[in-house]
């Protein structure tokens, strides 16, 4: 099993790429997101496209790439009138990662990460969920364990929880990831109070940072770290996590903005500026580095500069 190689290397604290994104790298390369679902529905139609981009991210050097089911929960297809197709959009994603992973030429091991979110209906040209489409509990549980066992079945290696941050929301999708019995990894993400607090990123309360990461359990998550979340707010976020978790930590920042269903990609960060903080994260003891939203191959080259003039103080 590809993850078997990874957990080797995780245990022995050698740093491993993840990819960038994938929703925006389909956006910058054409491919129309929906009002409802954002990059989800995309998968069906750029099936052979989302596999060029994976195909790119390993071939910049990326250890794993992740599948574009991000945003293709029944809790959001349903919205985009796509319920009756949560099979077909997210098998089609996974297809397109294993597609990409055989065509691979490498000699290294890589695995396959299917994303799991507990994103729910936006209020229109915001990153902000609308109160009014919050479904029940109930569904969501259901919404969460549909998706995982559709990764699962579909052959990811792993289940990579994505910007979690609310807390009735993130128990609910680590039972479901953890009940697959694959490995799970867990990824905060995080905003500034105005206070200039490191917090949860939701938008309608201030919550703090550690109230989340209190909500993963001491067995059954292998990784905890910080995405989707600007690069000058990661190292605090980090710093807070190793009050809880003594695990191996992850550090993918995004850049630009979200005016849902399109990514802004103004002032980007540059690979060079990424690679410094990248540097910055591996000295306080990340040892995952990768890229989200706005984020591309530019800045996974970074991602591997960085580890290769890594000097471990161990």
């Amino acid at each position: 099993m590809a993850y078997k190689d990874i957990k080797r290397r995780l245990d022995n604290q050698d740093v491993i790429i993840l990819d960038g994104a994938t929703g925006t790298e389909l956006q910058q390369r054409g491919a129309s997101m929906n009002p409802a679902a954002w990059c989800g529905p995309a998968s069906l139609d750029n099936q052979q496209l989302l596999t060029q981009i994976h195909l790119d991210y390993l071939q910049a050097g990326s250890d794993i790439i992740t599948a574009n089911t991000f945003a293709s929960s029944r809790l959001m297809l349903s919205g985009a009138g796509l319920g009756n197709q949560v099979q077909e959009i997210n098998r089609t994603a996974v297809e397109a990662c294993l597609e990409a992973r055989t065509q691979f030429k490498g000699e290294k091991e890589t695995a396959v990460a299917g994303s799991l979110s507990h994103m729910l209906p936006l209020i229109p040209g915001t990153d902000i969920v609308d109160k009014n489409l919050v479904p029940s509990e109930a569904a969501m549980s259901d919404g969460f364990h549909e998706l995982a066992n559709i990764l699962k079945d579909a052959g990811v290696d792993l289940i990579l929880l994505e910007m979690m941050y609310n807390p009735t929301r993130v128990p609910l999708a680590l039972e479901a990831a953890i009940s697959t019995g694959l490995p799970v990894w867990f990824g905060t993400t995080v905003r500034r109070s105005e206070g200039d607090e490191v917090i949860s990123f939701d938008k309608h309360e201030d919550i703090a940072l550690s109230k989340v990461i209190q909500l993963v359990p001491d067995e059954g998550v292998d990784v905890v770290g910080v995405m989707h979340s600007p690069s000058d707010i990661i190292s605090d976020a980090l710093q807070e996590i190793q009050k809880h978790f003594s695990g191996p930590l992850s550090a993918y920042p995004d850049s630009g903005y979200f005016e849902s269903p399109d990514w802004n990609f103004n002032n980007i960060i540059t690979p060079d500026r990424l690679e410094e903080f990248f540097s910055d994260w591996l000295d306080q003891g990340a040892t995952i580095l990768g890229g989200c939203c706005g984020l591309g191959l530019d800045h996974i080259t970074a991602a591997v500069s960085a580890r290769d003039n890594f000097i471990s103080p161990s």
